[in-house]
């Protein structure tokens, strides 16, 4: 019987030849196309674990105010304290909350233009001092335990609210933005996360950025950067 490479004739020999060669191509592809991936994958940079210390934040004085930072690492001192506190009433809103003066007409610009779009505001929180953050953690340590109170609260120190240009919103007549599923999908929540930051303030605690943020999604505070 006749070997099947003498039936199949030379051209077949040449198309298995060709076949042979493509697919050590594309092995090789494969091959060069995995190193690439792993090694990109090695080379990029891993955020660093959240973790909780006392460490003075660099930017502490009251005019670093927009470069302040503040985790769950570093901190303010309990001495800092704005010296040119305003109501948030002289901004058009609810008054029994205080606001940096620097922050007074864009939160005014910011609160008329969401109240033309029917999606009032009222300042849930605004300035925060040291002792009445280091209650604000003690209780919800309380009522959730100390793990978690890390994820949804800043310890004494640590807490945008500080600053004096940090902003808890929440709808005018609704219920606290925290007993919602999400804030964020209510009229107000939607309308500060499309519009906020044409007065300059900014989310600090978007969804899905908890790893990078050390602090669960808030979709109801603002902070002021100008």
């Amino acid at each position: 019987m006749p070997s099947p490479s003498t039936i199949a004739g030379p051209r077949a020999r040449s198309r298995g030849r060709a076949s042979a060669a493509s697919l050590i191509v594309l092995a090789i592809a494969v091959a060069l196309a995995t190193g690439l991936a792993a090694t990109a994958s090695a080379a990029a940079p891993k955020l660093p674990t959240c973790k909780v210390a006392d460490t003075p934040t660099k930017q502490r004085s009251l005019g670093q105010w927009q470069r302040s930072i503040l985790d769950s690492a570093l901190r303010l001192g309990s001495g800092y304290k704005p010296t040119d506190l305003r109501n948030a009433s002289t901004a058009g809103l609810n008054s029994g909350q205080y606001v940096r003066s620097l922050v007074v007409a864009d939160l005014a610009a910011l609160a008329k233009a969401a109240r033309a779009a029917g999606a009032r505001l009222v300042v849930q929180s605004g300035y925060r001092s040291y002792t009445t953050q280091k209650s604000t953690f003690a209780y919800w340590v309380r009522v959730h335990g100390y793990a978690y109170a890390l994820k949804e609260s800043a310890r004494a120190g640590h807490s945008e609210h500080q600053l004096g240009t940090s902003i808890d919103f929440r709808g005018y007549g609704g219920s606290l933005p925290w007993d919602w599923t999400d804030w964020g999908k209510s009229k107000q929540g939607k309308w500060l996360a499309a519009n906020a930051w044409k007065y300059g303030f900014i989310m600090s605690y978007p969804k899905g950025k908890t790893t990078l943020t050390c602090y669960m999604y808030e979709p109801w505070h603002y902070r002021y950067v100008g």
